[in-house]
C-alpha cells in the first residue's frame, strides 16, 4: 500500500492506492460527465422538443447563465489512440464549408433562446481547433459576439496541438479573448510517439506554453495518457519531470481505453506493444505520486490542478462541477452545443447533434435545429445525478442538503444503495455516516465504481462492455 502527498497542504486530501483493491475493481464502468449517460439517449427526444426547453428558460424572467461548447472536428494528421469525433484532412476547403453551416447553428440556437443570452464560459473542442487559420477562428468568435453577450470575467478555453500552433497564433487566441488554453502532450518519449502516430517535441509544446504566458492567459493545461503502447515506467516518469518543469496549472493524467472495434484507428496499434495491467497500475500509482509531491491537489478521476487554481479552489468550497468536458466551477451555467456531435445540457434535459458532417449539414439545410438524439431527465434522474455529482466532486455528501433540496428520506429512498456501499466500506473504501457519506482516501482512486451503485440504469441491464475500464 501507498500513501500519496504526505508533505501536501493539510487542505489537499490524501490519496492512497491500494494496488490489490484497484485490481479487484478495475472493472468497466462510465465516467460520469453526464448522469444519465449519453448512450441513454433516445431518438425520441427532437429538435422540436429541444427547441421547447429553450424557449422555457426565460420562463419567469430569470434565465441561468450560459455556457458554450463548440465542436471544430478536423485534424490535418491522425493520432492512433484517439477515441474522439473527428474528421482527418488535409483540405482546409471542408474546415471552410463546415464554418459556414456553424454560423447557420448559432443564429438558429439563439433564434430559439429569444433574448439576448449571458455566456460566462465557453470551450473550443475537437478534433483540433487550430486547423482553422486565425482569420478563420476570428470570424467565428465575430458570429458568436452576433449572437451572445460574454462576460467580460468569464473563462474561455481553447484546446491546441503544439505541432501547429506557433507564438503568434497564441497571441491571436489572447486578442479573441480566450483565457485559457489545454495542450495535448500524451507522452514526450519518441518511441511512444512513434507507436500511436503523434510526433510531438518537447520544444514545440514550451513554446507554445511560454507564448501563453507571455501573452496573459489565465491558464495552461496539458493532457497527458498512461497505457500508450510501448510506455514504461522509466520513460513516463521521464515525461512526468518534464511536464512538472513546464510549471502547468492543470494536468489531466487519462487512462487509453484500447477499443478498436468501435475505433478503427486504435487497429493500428500493435496490442503487443501495450504495458500489461499491472505495468499500467503502476504508472497511474507514479503519475500521482509526483503530481502530488510537486504541489498539484489531486481533483478527482484523472485531473490535478496547483493549489490556488480555480479547480482546486472550487473543490475545497464545495463548488466543483463536473460535464462533458471534465470537471468545472461554472455549475449554475446552461450549456448550450454547437457543431457537429456535440452535446449540451439545457435545464433538465441533455442533447446531442447528428454525429455525421452529411447528417448535420442536411438539418440545417432544412433550417431545423440539428438535434439527433437526447433525454428529459425524470425527478429520479435529477435526484440520482446530484448524488453522484457530489461524490464525483467532493467526495462527500450531505444526507440532511438532499431532503431538503428534495423532499426525499435518504436513508429510506436510497436504501438499496447503502446495503450495497457496506461492502465498500467494509474494504474502508466508504465511511457512512448518520448524516451523509464520504469516500476514503483509498476509495478515491474507485470513485467510479462508487457511483455506479447510485445509477439506476445501469443495475438494471448491468450493461458495462461499452464503457472504458475504470482504472
Amino acid at each position: 500500500m501507498l500513501q500519496i502527498a504526505k508533505s501536501a497542504p493539510a487542505a489537499i486530501p490524501a490519496v492512497e492506492i491500494d494496488l490489490d483493491l484497484i485490481r479487484r475493481f478495475d472493472q468497466h464502468g462510465p465516467r460520469y460527465t453526464s448522469y444519465p449517460t449519453a448512450d441513454r439517449f433516445v431518438e425520441s427526444f427532437s429538435a422540436e422538443a429541444y427547441e421547447s426547453w429553450l424557449a422555457r428558460r426565460n420562463v419567469g424572467g430569470i434565465a441561468r447563465p450560459l455556457a458554450l461548447y463548440v465542436h471544430l472536428p478536423f485534424c490535418s494528421t491522425l493520432c492512433y489512440y484517439c477515441g474522439c469525433n473527428k474528421i482527418v484532412t488535409r483540405d482546409r476547403s471542408k474546415g471552410a464549408a463546415y464554418l459556414k453551416y456553424l454560423a447557420e447553428e448559432i443564429a438558429l440556437q439563439a433564434s430559439a433562446l429569444g433574448d439576448v443570452a449571458r455566456v460566462e464560459h465557453m470551450h473550443w473542442g475537437g478534433g483540433t481547433p487550430n486547423f482553422f487559420a486565425l482569420d478563420q477562428v476570428t470570424e467565428l468568435i465575430e458570429r458568436l459576439r452576433d449572437h451572445f453577450e460574454f462576460n467580460f470575467d468569464g473563462e474561455y478555453s481553447i484546446e491546441l496541438d503544439p505541432r501547429s500552433a506557433d507564438a503568434g497564433y497564441v497571441a491571436g487566441l489572447r486578442e479573441q479573448g480566450f483565457n485559457r488554453i489545454s495542450l495535448g502532450v500524451q507522452d514526450f518519449d519518441p518511441e511512444v510517439q512513434r507507436a500511436v502516430h503523434r510526433i510531438q517535441s518537447e520544444q514545440q509544446t514550451l513554446e507554445v506554453i511560454g507564448a501563453a504566458r507571455q501573452n496573459g492567459f489565465h491558464s495552461v493545461n496539458i493532457d497527458l495518457i498512461y497505457g500508450l503502447p510501448r510506455q514504461s515506467l522509466f520513460s513516463f516518469e521521464r515525461t512526468l519531470e518534464h511536464v512538472i518543469a513546464a510549471d502547468p496549472d492543470r494536468i489531466a493524467v487519462y487512462n487509453y481505453a484500447h477499443l478498436p472495434t468501435l475505433f478503427k484507428p486504435q487497429r493500428r496499434i500493435n496490442e503487443a506493444d501495450l504495458p500489461v495491467a499491472e505495468t499500467r497500475l503502476k504508472l497511474l500509482a507514479l503519475a500521482i505520486r509526483r503530481l502530488t509531491a510537486a504541489g498539484y491537489q489531486y481533483i478527482g478521476m484523472d485531473h490535478f490542478a496547483k493549489t490556488d487554481d480555480a479547480l482546486s479552489v472550487a473543490q475545497r468550497q464545495g463548488r466543483l462541477h463536473r460535464n462533458f468536458q471534465g470537471y468545472s466551477t461554472y455549475a449554475d451555467c446552461d450549456l448550450l452545443a454547437l457543431g457537429v456531435s456535440a452535446i449540451g445540457n439545457i435545464g433538465p434535459t441533455y442533447s446531442q447533434n447528428f454525429r455525421t458532417l452529411q447528417e448535420y449539414y442536411d438539418s440545417l439545410n432544412r433550417n431545423t435545429l440539428p438535434v439527433m438524439r437526447g433525454l428529459e431527465l425524470s425527478a429520479d434522474d435529477l435526484l440520482r445525478r446530484a448524488v453522484i455529482g457530489a461524490l464525483m466532486c467532493n467526495f462527500a455528501l450531505s444526507k440532511e442538503s438532499f431532503t431538503a433540496s428534495y423532499l426525499i428520506d435518504f436513508d429510506n429512498y436510497f436504501e438499496t444503495e447503502l446495503k450495497e456501499l457496506r461492502d465498500f466500506e467494509q474494504l474502508e473504501l466508504v465511511e457512512l455516516g448518520k448524516d451523509g457519506i464520504t469516500i476514503t482516501s483509498k476509495g478515491r482512486l474507485l470513485v467510479r465504481n462508487i457511483c455506479m451503485v447510485f445509477d439506476r440504469h445501469l443495475r438494471q441491464d448491468r450493461a458495462r462492455r461499452r464503457y472504458s475500464r475504470v482504472i
